[in-house]
């Protein structure tokens, strides 16, 4: 396992090197630039499509914008946001969290844009049912002759969407905090996530659109608390974070230090594990929405990373950096956030995390179950992709008692592969979306203006 882990961390480095995070920022820069902004000044709208303003059932499609919006970020707000933020921290030092921030901001034209073309092309599987995702983008879009990049998308998507890592921490914090088997989290969590894994996108939108609102209350409500008590030291921190964005920080970084490039790096690598913006996982499920705009669906999309980064991973940061308790080298994950509770809010705040993490684990592994599911089903057929189940499900309970540094490069190195396919065609494309958004835009203004 030593030799696994060791060859691991020499791929993940290569994978995640400075040319994709260079393509994963630059791409979303681009997205934003080439539509002027505009996604981004209808954020009121976007927020009336998601809660179903304009829903109708004889849209085409298997689930509500809200459901689809639901599934995206119960697999996006996650253990990533807790654990994730924690590790990004300990690795990359405050200055990560800047560059989070950034991900997060041109990420959202990144969705925007490749979640419009899950919807402009859609296609069907052998059962017939309307599917939308990257690898119909691909295919439809660019061509029968471009369908390696759907194939290098979907086999790498096999592992990607594998929720080792939410069931890893999970299993670490029962550990750490009630002694917990790893291998009786594991068989505990296979059996929750059967129980809907195998009922299909819609018992799986109607779980996580109840899972989803309650979880981010109370995440929310609970690190509001530590804003409080914390708030003398609330500019500290923040100015913390943009000082060592550019200045590296030699605290943070024991002996050796951490520099700006490694601050950066590790904080994208670290939104794009918790938003997913530009791995091309998001355009799954909303490519299954009901609507006969794609550019609506696109708009309920770009709500993800704002949700994801900007709110709930900036507070998990704070949360951290206000208790002095980050450290170094040595993976904490979601034990380092659950201490950083505790330092403020006692006992009670550990134990409510716990109940938080629980679900916010199990929602995810639920949401990644359909995204894997459909990536089986396009490389080997859609009535074979219960096979994927039981392959999704030994790899939650192997994430259980690996260790985490193994866990988090396996599918660190998998989303860096779909990223690469995901974010060509996107960008291939991207002409396509703009002349729908300016279209859509255009209808939108005079709408309003006739009303």
């Amino acid at each position: 396992m030593q030799a696994l882990d060791s060859f691991l961390e020499v791929v993940v480095g290569y994978a995640w090197g400075m040319p994709l995070v260079v393509l994963l920022i630059g791409s979303g820069a681009f997205f934003c630039l080439y539509v002027r902004l505009r996604p981004l000044f209808h954020m009121g709208h976007a927020t009336a499509v998601t809660l179903g303003k304009y829903d109708s059932d004889d849209d085409p499609g298997h689930i509500s914008h809200f459901q689809a919006l639901s599934t995206a970020l119960a697999a996006t707000i996650g253990v990533g946001n807790i654990g994730g933020v924690a590790i990004a921290v300990t690795q990359g030092g405050a200055g990560a969290v800047f560059w989070m921030w950034v991900a997060a901001v041109v990420g959202m034209g990144t969705k925007f844009f490749s979640c419009t073309l899950s919807q402009i092309y859609r296609g069907r599987d052998e059962r017939g049912a309307l599917l939308g995702g990257t690898m119909y983008t691909i295919e439809l879009g660019l061509g029968k002759k471009f369908r390696p990049l759907a194939i290098m998308f979907c086999t790498f998507g096999l592992f990607g969407c594998l929720p080792m890592f939410q069931s890893n921490q999970v299993a670490e914090l029962l550990n750490a905090q009630f002694g917990l088997n790893p291998l009786l989290t594991g068989a505990g969590c296979v059996a929750l996530v059967a129980l809907v894994a195998f009922g299909g996108v819609e018992r799986i939108g109607a779980v996580t659109g109840r899972f989803v609102p309650v979880m981010c209350v109370l995440y929310l409500g609970m690190a509001l608390c530590v804003l409080f008590v914390r708030s003398d030291i609330a500019v500290e921190v923040f100015g913390r974070i943009f000082r060592e964005a550019f200045t590296g920080s030699a605290a943070a970084g024991g002996a050796m230090g951490i520099g700006f490039q490694q601050a950066m790096m590790i904080g994208v690598r670290r939104a794009a594990f918790s938003n997913e913006a530009g791995l091309g996982t998001a355009p799954l499920a909303h490519g299954a929405a009901k609507t006969n705009e794609p550019v609506r669906e696109g708009l309920v999309a770009m709500l993800g990373p704002f949700i994801d980064t900007i709110v709930v991973c900036s507070l998990t940061a704070f949360v951290i950096l206000s208790s002095g308790l980050e450290t170094v080298g040595e993976i904490t994950g979601v034990s380092l956030t659950a201490d950083a509770v505790q330092s403020a809010l006692g006992t009670p705040g550990r134990i409510l995390l716990v109940l938080i993490v629980m679900l916010f684990a199990i929602s995810t592994m639920v949401s990644y179950s359909y995204y894997g599911k459909r990536c089986f089903g396009y490389l080997f057929g859609a009535k074979r992709d219960g096979l994927y189940t039981w392959f999704y499900l030994a790899g939650i309970f192997v994430g259980a008692w690996w260790s985490a540094s193994m866990v988090i490069n396996l599918i660190d190195t998998a989303l860096a592969l779909m990223a690469v396919p995901n974010l060509i065609a996107t960008l291939l494309l991207a002409p396509k979306v703009k002349a729908a958004a300016t279209d859509y835009f255009n209808r939108l203004r005079a709408e309003r203006r006739g009303s």
